[in-house]
């Protein structure tokens, strides 16, 4: 029997208490311990985002932000895309991006979509329709480049 994960995505309001400090929680796990970068996750765009997430055995183990076109870059975007290295084996990421892209258009009608990705993930984003658009530039000193789909 294959694995599955639940999916679930709310706007900043909706979310529990409980759920807003698990997905805190992962994406310090992965973006500040497990990649070794101190930076400020917690950028007060959290508010403007819809979060989508997923859970696995009543854990939070994989998340991104959706944000409107205009709320952070020109088009609409996707950002905070992580999964728990627990979980990676079960290509879950893949699931997110097909979730995310599909949420984008859902609750902002949008079909372009602009992301800032790390740099060794452009063959997963390639995977899912973006295209390399800038030069590499350094992000909290990992090299990501800009992506757009649509």
């Amino acid at each position: 029997m294959q694995e599955s994960i639940k999916w679930k995505i709310k706007r900043f309001n909706e979310l529990s208490l409980q759920e807003l400090y698990s997905v805190l929680k992962l994406r310090s796990h992965v973006f500040v311990v497990e990649q070794n970068c101190v930076y400020q996750d917690i950028d007060g765009k959290d508010e403007k985002a819809i979060h989508l997430f997923g859970e696995f055995e009543n854990q939070i183990v994989a998340c991104a932000r959706l944000f409107n076109s205009g709320d952070y870059f020109e088009n609409a975007s996707i950002g905070r895309v992580v999964v728990h290295p627990d979980v990676r084996n079960k290509k879950w990421g893949h699931e997110l991006m097909q979730n995310a892209i599909a949420g984008i258009k859902t609750y902002y009608n949008q079909e372009k979509i602009t992301i800032s990705a790390q740099l060794y993930l452009k063959n997963f984003y390639e995977s899912h329709g973006f295209v390399q658009t800038s030069e590499m530039y350094l992000e909290d000193d990992i090299p990501h480049i800009e992506m757009k789909r649509g």
